[in-house]
């Protein structure tokens, strides 16, 4: 037995059973472990005493000579029987075993005559209540019903079905129950089978369907189903949330019966018949519920430990069964009480305890149980304790620092403190369960330590253990004390400017400053040394107006949150409202509505503004690039015309100088339309200089053979400062021999006009 105390520890438990009434009945009860080891009986929790009637066997047995459901005195030996082991180690006790007494009621249902045409259903049904369940059989004409007969079908409930009626099942039925309590009889019931098999059709039916049972495992399960119709229907089984049934131990009785062997947890669930006219969708149903029940039984037993004093002990007990058992704990065979240092978690299934001493040295049982049964199992805590560890630590005392400190003070053990390596100081909230305990190591040359990172106004508990590589001593004097309250933090204080007399404090909410009471806000104006104030604030306030004040003025405000500990440090700002009055001359308030409808407009002449702006922008650069191109051609046609034989100036106010280019004697004709150049305004522009005219080199016209030569001195034009007026042509004069050879032919050429 996995998990059992070697030192005490069950062999054979008792177990439920049903007596007969005035019969001898046994419990068995046998214990293993070291000696010398008492056993006694209870029943009902009430210590059982020798006595004629009852007494225990030398084998640790209990023997009952005439088991009685009442006796004269209104006792009864019903009821529930455990056994109890005790040694020097601890006390344990057995499961607890459930006695009844064999009985057997009237029938309360007895079986009905019955006329049914041949063919068809027949169905016998009687019913008796006993202890334990009665066997029920049948009798057709005085004699047992013939079960080799495939027609005819019994069911353990006490229910005959016959099916495929004949004229020779015609007869007598009564039932037998039977257990060992007695023996009963039924009334009888006459069957008559009338007619021939009748050929009219006949909607499917069902007669009778399941039942709601609930059973325990390992035991058998009959769900019932019979029906009628014709043609015959076809019965069939399913589960209503759609799970497979399987088939082992699965089995059909009859024409529909469903018979589950050997019941499992898995097989609770609600079972539907249906009854099925053949190639067709046309069906009946009835469904009944199947509950299995499983007695508890471990999953995990709790282990024997030895574990020194002032350790923690844990001990696990895990069990299953249906439905979920509940879990009881025992300390020496009696119900465990929690305290600060004996705690239970996980719906009990964790038994642990903290800062174990000699006292918690026992047998530690965890009993399991629920409706379909129980069961337990035991485990020992050893505690351990070496000789010549130290005493414990003397006069342990607590001082309070500040709202998050205590300084923690002791003197030495009296006795054994050569082998002293350290101590370990315990902390706890008071408030607080055991397993919330934290320690802190100290030097064994340490007598004090400063215990931070505390909460304000909390009481905390405090001990000590000395502890030597042995082991620990035993713990000191628990000591509590209280941390000071504390003060709330500085709150997050925001200025907002409402108008020229008139501001407004916002804080935070009051969650983040810690316990508090409520707020202090003051004002002054910065030169005084006077504050107005202070206003009382409630906790759950975060905004307060500050109104009537001067325009002029620059103004300090102070906030700060009080409890009953005092005044937490204060949060300044500084607020000037003479930028404010400023702002306002220099910007009057606006016509909401007007400026509106100023920036509607606004933003539409913006957009009209770039698609101009644009457009402006590419013609520039178009006009730029062609002006560029016209410039060049027109300074290199000027540069060739300069640079060609000139006429005398005499004649050049009646000739003309063509712009951009040479005479050309194929075009003639049109040269008299072409546009000529001020020389007045070229003169202007690019006078001659009279040294240049001696040195540079002239340049003869020959327009004719007999032209006079005229040197003309010619200056370099710079194409950027060189521009053309654009005048009407003067009227040519008259050749008086019809035509004038000895003009320059104008170019027909391009011309850009500047």
């Amino acid at each position: 037995d996995f998990g059992r105390s070697s030192e005490l520890a069950f062999v054979v438990e008792p177990s439920d059973d049903i007596a007969v009434q005035e019969q001898p009945l046994i419990l068995y009860c046998q214990v293993e472990g070291i000696q010398p080891i008492t056993i006694t009986w209870r029943k009902n929790g009430v210590m059982i005493v020798d006595s004629e009637n009852a007494f225990m066997l030398a084998n640790g047995s209990l023997y009952v000579s005439r088991f009685q459901r009442v006796r004269g005195d209104g006792s009864s030996d019903e009821g529930e029987y455990d056994c109890m082991a005790q040694n020097h180690y601890g006390l344990v006790v057995s499961r607890k075993a459930k006695i009844q007494a064999a009985t057997m009621s009237d029938f309360h249902i007895h079986p009905q005559n019955a006329v049914v045409e041949e063919g068809g259903v027949a169905r016998f049904q009687c019913q008796i209540h006993g202890l334990p369940e009665p066997v029920i059989l049948w009798h057709k004409n005085s004699m047992p019903v013939n079960t080799d007969n495939e027609r005819y079908t019994l069911l353990p409930k006490g229910v005959l079905q016959i099916t495929g009626l004949r004229a020779e099942d015609s007869g007598i039925f009564h039932c037998v129950a039977t257990n060992i309590a007695n023996v009963k009889f039924s009334r009888e019931a006459r069957l008559t089978v009338s007619g021939s098999r009748s050929s009219v059709y006949k909607d499917p039916m069902i007669l009778v369907g399941p039942e709601n049972l609930t059973l325990t495992v390992h035991q058998t399960a009959v769900l019932e189903c019979i029906a009628t119709g014709n043609p015959r229907p076809i019965v069939s089984w399913s589960r209503l949330d759609g799970r497979p049934i399987g088939v082992e131990g699965i089995q059909v009785l009859g024409t529909g019966n469903l018979m589950i062997s050997d019941l499992t947890v898995q097989h609770s669930g609600i079972y539907v018949c249906a009854a099925n006219k053949p190639g067709t969708r046309v069906r009946r149903t009835a469904q009944g519920s199947l509950v299995v029940q499983a007695p508890a039984e471990f999953v995990q037993h709790p282990q024997s430990i030895s574990r020194p004093v002032g350790t923690t002990a844990i001990f696990t007990c895990v069990a299953q069964g249906e439905p979920p058992p509940q879990i009881t704990w025992l300390r020496n065979g009696q119900i465990l009480e929690t305290s600060d240092h004996i705690k239970l978690k996980n719906n009990n299934s964790t038994l642990s305890i903290y800062g174990i001493n000699q006292a918690d040295e026992a047998i530690y049982q965890c009993l399991a149980e629920n409706s379909a049964g129980s069961t337990q199992a035991s485990a020992r805590l050893t505690v351990l304790w070496a000789d010549g560890l130290p005493s414990p630590p003397q006069a342990v005392r607590a001082e309070t620092v500040s709202a998050t400190t205590i300084q923690v003070s002791w003197e030495k053990p009296l006795q054994n403190t050569k082998e002293i390596i350290g101590y370990v100081l315990h902390i706890r909230k008071a408030a607080d369960p055991v397993e919330m305990e934290y320690q802190e190591a100290v030097s064994k040359s340490t007598f004090q330590q400063l215990v931070t990172d505390l909460e304000p106004s909390t009481s905390y508990s405090f001990y000590i253990k000395a502890y030597t590589s042995r082991g620990a001593s035993k713990a000191s004097e628990v000591t509590v004390v209280s941390t000071l309250g504390e003060v709330p933090a500085m709150p997050s204080l925001f200025i907002k400017v409402i108008n020229s007399t008139t501001v407004q404090a916002t804080w935070e909410p009051s969650i983040k400053l810690g316990q508090h009471e409520g707020f202090k806000l003051y004002y002054r104006k910065v030169h005084l040394s006077q504050y107005t104030g202070p206003v009382l604030l409630a906790s759950n306030v975060t905004a307060y107006n500050i109104t009537h004040l001067d325009a002029s003025m620059v103004y300090e405000v102070k906030l700060l949150a009080y409890n009953q500990h005092g005044d937490g440090n204060s949060t300044v700002r500084f607020v000037s409202l003479r930028e404010t009055v400023e702002r306002t001359v220099l910007n009057p308030p606006c016509d909401c509505m007007k400026d509106e409808q100023a920036n509607k407009t606004s933003t539409t002449g913006i957009i009209i503004g770039i698609h101009i702006g644009v457009t402006c922008i590419i013609f520039c650069i178009l006009f730029l690039m062609f002006g560029y191109r016209g410039r060049l051609l027109m300074c290199k046609n000027v540069q060739e015309q300069l640079s060609t034989p000139q006429i005398p100036r005499s004649q050049r106010s009646a000739t003309g100088l063509v712009l951009n280019g040479a005479t050309r004697r194929d075009r003639d004709d049109r040269d008299l339309n072409g546009k000529q150049l001020d020389m007045n305004e070229l003169e202007r522009l690019f006078p001659v200089s009279p040294s240049l005219e001696q040195q540079e080199k002239g340049i003869t016209s020959a327009h004719s053979p007999s032209a006079p030569h005229d040197e003309t001195q010619i200056s370099t034009l710079p194409l950027d400062e060189f521009s053309v007026i654009e005048e009407q042509p003067d009227p040519l004069p008259k050749n008086p021999h019809g035509s004038n050879p000895a003009a320059p032919a104008p170019d027909h050429g391009p011309a850009n006009e500047g």
